[in-house]
């Protein structure tokens, strides 16, 4: 029996030469500068000039992404710890909040039973979510004129949960062939007819009306990660107006832009999208043993080849990329008015290596097969592809880069110089250091005892029913009586 590779740590590369050495023993080619820039000559702390949002120059070229919350209340409003994450994303420095919360538009939509409902009983505590982060940016930055905020506006499709922890509700494009076992999809009843798609279209835009009420820049119109919306760009196989061909397979976007502008609404568009996909992955099991997941490797699926159930895989090795459709899809955006392309890749409930590689897994997880290095060095060449070819209007926002941990400042300012995309985005890596990139900008350095060293625990513990949160680095989880839930239930992966 082979044996899973050995993983060498970011954290134990301690100059850039050793990065730069470690990344050619790899294969892989991932360049970073020497040094951080302190002061306003970094890239990241230029303006983002080619749009404006709102009638909003963005001052910086940091950005933070959207994250799902499990933490508000079962009527979808607003909690405690949901303000907080909100005042930590206005101290973060970040110009630009896309996303920030990952809204349902409707109840049903939900991911968990409290995840956040975009709708007119909820308007108050989403309004005051707004006001946290401005004032906590203004007290911290010094003004708000340049800061741009975005809500994420999702349904969660296959991954809907709106009524228990533990029991998939799903809702689907199509039926998939592997997925389907997954995710506890037994019946055609699942598949949302034309006339369901056509009610959901009409929340998305009383949802983009509230958003808008709320004091919302702009909305993100969820494509990635195997939600409903990404779903429905790989839905070849669904007949109607809804599946089939590339027309078809992205009107509902079409329809929602066009039903936001025919209601007189404002308000800037954003997209975030998965710019391609693999088929699932699952943990070896020639190499699970109790307490320990195997190496992640391709569910079975030569039999269905060419592979018709992802979006930017390749048809015949769907192990791999192929940008055609995401490069067809992205000069469409421009086509539609979007201003905002805040890229991704695959689903985290299905391959999280691809866009989200770690050194630990989360407990729904595997092992990385390889180094994770290697996945991101993939992503961010698929974002260099698309910013070459996009739009010069459409604002390209990075993402995915959390794994390279004391080199992201390094990184960061190569991709800016380069024009391989106009900003840079982290996700989970602030929920322990909000102001990791606006520190090492400014200063030149950043706290590496905050830096997330990617245990995933941010994952696991809303996987398992648990408030999202980053509980080794963050005291304000660590106090709290789910971090020793959290610990028993990592004692029992792979069991």
């Amino acid at each position: 029996m082979s044996e899973p590779f050995k993983l060498t740590r970011v954290a134990s590369l301690k100059t850039v030469a050793d990065f730069r050495a470690h990344c050619a023993s790899i294969g892989i080619e991932l360049p970073i500068e020497d040094t951080i820039e302190a002061g306003a000559g970094n890239p990241l702390s230029q303006p983002i000039s080619q749009n404006k949002i709102n009638g909003k120059t963005i001052g910086n070229r940091i950005a933070i992404h959207p994250m799902e919350g499990w933490d508000g209340t079962t009527t979808g409003g607003v909690s405690e710890e949901m303000k907080r994450r909100w005042q930590r994303f206005g101290a973060s420095g970040a110009k630009l909040i896309c996303g920030a919360e990952a809204m349902a538009v409707r109840a049903d939509g939900r991911a968990n039973m409290n995840q956040l409902i975009i709708n007119d009983e909820n308007k108050a505590g989403i309004t005051e979510l707004v006001g946290i982060l401005k004032a906590e940016h203004l007290a911290r930055w010094g003004s708000t004129d340049d800061l741009v905020i975005g809500f994420q506006l999702t349904h969660s499709g296959r991954f809907c949960r709106p009524n228990d922890k533990k029991r998939w509700e799903s809702r689907i494009a199509y039926r998939h062939p592997i997925l389907d076992k997954k995710f506890n999809v037994t019946s055609d009843d699942q598949v949302l007819t034309d006339a369901d798609v056509e009610e959901l279209i009409r929340c998305y835009i009383k949802a983009a009306r509230v958003a808008r009420e709320c004091g919302a820049d702009f909305v993100d119109i969820k494509h990635c990660h195997g939600y409903l919306l990404h779903e429905f760009l790989s839905a070849h196989t669904r007949p109607g107006k809804f599946g089939g061909s590339f027309e078809n397979r992205t009107r509902i976007l079409r329809d929602i832009i066009a039903g936001i502008r025919a209601e007189g609404n404002p308000i800037d568009i954003g997209v975030r999208l998965s710019l391609f996909d693999f088929v699932p992955f699952r943990p070896d099991p020639a190499l699970s043993v109790p307490g320990r997941l195997g190496p992640g490797i391709p569910e079975e699926h030569a039999h269905l080849l060419p592979y018709r159930f992802a979006f930017g895989a390749n048809p015949e090795k769907p192990t791999q990329p192929d940008l055609s459709e995401t490069f067809q899809f992205v000069n469409m955006l421009g086509e539609l008015g979007v201003k905002i392309l805040n890229t991704s890749a695959g689903s985290p409930y299905y391959n999280p290596h691809i866009q989200r590689p770690a050194a630990y897994p989360p407990s729904d997880g595997y092992q990385a097969a390889h180094d994770p290095l290697i996945d991101l060095a993939r992503q961010v060449d698929a974002v260099r592809q698309v910013r070459s070819r996009a739009p010069s209007s459409l604002i390209i926002v990075s993402s995915g880069l959390s794994y390279i941990q004391e080199y992201l400042p390094h990184l960061a300012q190569f991709i800016l110089r380069n024009k391989w995309s106009d900003a840079i985005g982290v996700g989970r890596a602030v929920l322990s250091y909000p102001s990791m990139l606006a520190d090492a900008a400014k200063n030149g350095a950043m706290e590496t005892k905050f830096i997330c060293r990617t245990f995933s625990d941010c994952t696991t513990a809303p996987r398992n029913g648990l408030i999202s949160g980053c509980y080794p680095l963050d005291k304000f989880y660590t106090a709290k009586a789910e971090f020793q839930q959290l610990k028993e239930i990592k004692k029992n992966v792979g069991a």
